[in-house]
């Protein structure tokens, strides 16, 4: 038994947490009496008001993609406080889900389901399309229709090519090997997370201590990367931030709490329908669907305008959040159990993920037949996934 002591010191300590709480709610009630307006108004407009919320989330989420691509063009994803940044703001919509459905005492299947749902999603359906519709070339492609043209144009644009080499010291090429290597990189990462996952969850659960290794295995990439971002920053010399970086910070904020105001509404109003497709059933679809979109969005914008190489990290980097992190963190609410098209999922984003890798590595581009193949891959997916 505790001495007098011991047990005033417990009571401190359970004290302090309960003042801790009281002062969390404290500050989110606040936040919400400011808002309260605006919730009422939304809440006010009936069989709208899910639309209004779908809207807020996707403003929110381009918000934070907005200010992320200002924030890169700046040089910030060069820099320490980037590249802990922007990670968990491409996959914020999961992060909050995973949260609510933790401290809801929701079903951990359901998160695994946003999970597998986002990265299957990313890694076929996502960036098999733009590979059809317009190519996906991480190396610039040599010119394969050359021969069809007469000798002089060629021997002209060659010209032109090595000119052009010759004045930027051969940096464009090197750029885009760097970034084919970067890319390959972040691929093996995914291949690696998502076996971790796979051979935890094979007993069928994923327990807190499970949590804790999947957590520490995206906090290890984390480090990684930050230390890689240090010893470029001390070869070039370079450690400056933008004027507007406060003013950035403070928008992204604003954009994560639209984030969780509406996925938080969402998550409530779907748990409470339980007939139909839009149903509590398939809440860890509806989610993970709703969580790609904003990213699926500037997948495509970018693949239009023939940037495979930002289309390419837009889709792995939010993949990175959903497995482990996102796992991680609900395990440590609750026991999280597997779904039961947890194995098929599984094999399907480890195999797409190798493909990538293989296209990337050999031909520098994923071919129009291959996402064609992903895309079937992912018919499938929905198939076995919903139908069973």
């Amino acid at each position: 038994m505790p001495d007098s002591k011991g047990l005033e010191a417990l009571t401190s300590a359970g004290a302090t947490r309960a003042q801790v709480c009281v002062a969390r709610e404290n500050i989110s009630l606040k936040i919400r009496r400011v808002l309260n307006p605006f919730l009422h108004w939304m809440n006010a407009h009936g069989v709208w008001t899910p639309w209004l919320y779908v809207a807020l989330f996707m403003v929110a989420s381009f918000l934070m993609i907005w200010r992320l691509e200002a924030m890169s063009a700046d040089g910030f994803e060069g820099t320490v406080l980037g590249t802990l940044v922007m990670p968990y703001c491409s996959g914020m919509g999961n992060l909050i889900f995973a949260v609510v459905i933790g401290q809801t005492g929701g079903a951990g299947s359901e998160v695994m389901t946003n999970s597998l749902v986002n990265n299957v999603t990313n890694m076929t359906l996502v960036l098999g399309l733009p590979a059809i519709l317009w190519g996906m070339n991480v190396l610039p492609q040599k010119k394969s229709a050359a021969g069809k043209k007469k000798k002089s144009e060629v021997k002209l644009a060659a010209k032109v090519e090595a000119k052009a080499e010759a004045k930027t010291g051969g940096k464009g090429g090197k750029e885009h090997e760097l970034n084919r290597l970067s890319l390959l990189l972040t691929l093996t990462a995914v291949l690696f997370f998502t076996g971790a996952v796979w051979a935890l969850g094979r007993k069928g659960t994923l327990n807190f201590y499970d949590g804790l290794v999947l957590i520490g295995l995206f906090l290890f990439w984390q480090m990684f990367h930050i230390f890689e971002v240090l010893k470029a920053n001390v070869r070039q010399g370079k450690s400056h931030f933008s004027l507007m970086l406060p003013v950035n910070l403070a928008l992204l904020g604003v954009g994560a709490y639209g984030i969780y105001l509406s996925t938080d509404w969402l998550v409530n109003w779907v748990s409470h329908i339980h007939s139909g497709f839009i149903s509590a059933k398939h809440i860890g679809w509806l989610s993970g669907w709703l969580d790609v979109l904003p990213n699926a969005l500037l997948a495509f914008y970018y693949g239009w305008r023939k940037q495979p190489a930002v289309v390419y990290a837009s889709q792995v980097g939010d993949a990175h959040i959903s497995i482990p992190l996102c796992l991680g963190v609900y395990a440590l609410f609750h026991t999280m159990f597997m779904p039961a098209y947890f194995q098929m999922a599984m094999y399907l984003l480890l195999g797409a993920t190798a493909v990538h890798m293989v296209c990337v590595a050999l031909f520098g581009r994923l071919p129009r037949i291959v996402g064609l193949a992903l895309v079937v891959a992912y018919g499938y997916f929905l198939k076995k996934g919903l139908i069973g």
